[in-house]
């Protein structure tokens, strides 16, 4: 795929309502691992920085999967940042707020979605005219009630809650308007990837995918 815009990215995450995190040990896992979530209905990914075949994995989805829309997520630092541009990111995604990752990404053209929970974050991702930010741990920070709150004071702002997000709450957040999608790995479990289970990692993508459906704003 093509360098996307900030915008068409936007648009896709917006789209999708879902956002898969995924962690790979092994980079071979790469590509049945997204023909699954592709066949499922879900052609988007956030490979994590969280173990050292992320890189690669980012590399061998991008060049396989052409209308695939992969980034790279748990980014921490701008080394990170660069080598996942490099292998064909089209978004960011960090933990928390930094300023130089965000810079990064606003120097490069790429569309980031840095970590925050707290209006003091809220109002840096502002400064940076950043228009979504990825809310995160949601669980442990008071779920969609907190995004309720936040609201409010930064009505222009839109969340993509990740953490703690399953099959069995994600319509109770993407019932908010101002959520524009969720992040969550429940479909790409650790333990489905070390199985080889890519079937099941399809099936319980559709199903995610189905849930969804009904939760258009």
């Amino acid at each position: 795929m093509q360098k996307m815009t900030k915008e068409e990215a936007l648009k896709t995450v917006g789209d999708r309502k879902i956002v898969p995190v995924v962690k790979l040990d092994r980079a071979e896992d790469a590509k049945p691992l997204c023909e699954a979530l592709c066949e499922g209905g879900l052609p988007v990914a956030e490979i994590t920085f969280r173990t050292s075949a992320a890189e690669e994995s980012i590399r061998i989805v991008a060049k396989a999967f052409p209308d695939m829309m992969v980034g790279a997520g748990t980014v921490t630092n701008t080394e990170q940042a660069q080598r996942a541009v490099d292998a064909g990111a089209q978004f960011l995604v960090t933990p928390g707020f930094s300023r130089k990752i965000t810079e990064f990404a606003v120097d490069h053209g790429i569309m980031i979605f840095p970590g925050a929970c707290t209006p003091t974050e809220l109002m840096m991702a502002l400064e940076y005219d950043l228009p979504v930010v990825k809310f995160f741990p949601a669980k442990q920070y008071g779920g969609a009630g907190t995004i309720k709150s936040f609201s409010a004071p930064f009505p222009s702002l839109r969340f993509m809650p990740t953490g703690g997000i399953n099959e069995s709450n994600i319509l109770e957040y993407l019932a908010l308007k101002p959520v524009i999608a969720c992040g969550g790995s429940w479909m790409v479990k650790d333990s489905l990837i070390k199985e080889n289970d890519f079937a099941g990692i399809r099936d319980m993508t559709k199903a995610a995918v189905q849930l969804v459906k009904g939760a258009e704003k």
